[in-house]
């Protein structure tokens, strides 16, 4: 019998932390089974998505150590998941840790490290020193500071 192992994610920003995570939980199992955020989810848990979802399920379907991607809308789905596609191991990144222990109930749940030094709120930190408005605000900020060196002058 095949051991399944399911996990849920925006996968917003992809990188190598996310294909880390996917990698290792396929190394639990002989199936991998990602529930990707739909965009209407997101915005319920106060995420802002710079990928669609559209995108988002299809690059993280594509991955060769992902069986089968499928649209996570609601917080209550997991259970019919788990049961619906004979689940054995539900695992989650270490920033989720006993968040989803309810699920013990029905399989096994795991919580594995994350990958040091990166993250999608790392990356949209980063972006962020390019955005205009960002610049502006820097740009507002130098202005205040020069008018009062000014006056010391």
């Amino acid at each position: 019998m095949q051991k399944t192992v399911l996990t849920y994610g925006t996968f917003d920003l992809f990188h190598i932390g996310h294909l880390s995570l996917l990698q290792r939980l396929r190394a639990l199992g002989d199936r991998l089974i990602v529930g990707v955020s739909t965009d209407e989810f997101n915005e319920i848990k106060g995420k802002k998505t710079v990928v669609p979802f559209s995108d988002r399920i299809e690059i993280v379907g594509a991955l060769r150590c992902v069986d089968l991607a499928i649209p996570e809308e609601n917080w209550e789905q997991k259970v019919g998941d788990i049961q619906r596609h004979n689940i054995a191991v539900f695992g989650m990144g270490s920033d989720w840790e006993g968040r989803f222990d309810e699920l013990k109930l029905h399989c096994e749940v795991v919580y594995l490290p994350r990958t040091e030094g990166v993250s999608s709120t790392h990356i949209r930190k980063t972006l962020k020193v390019l955005d205009r408005s960002h610049v502006r605000e820097l740009k507002q900020a130098l202005d205040l500071i020069s008018s009062i060196v000014e006056r010391f002058d």
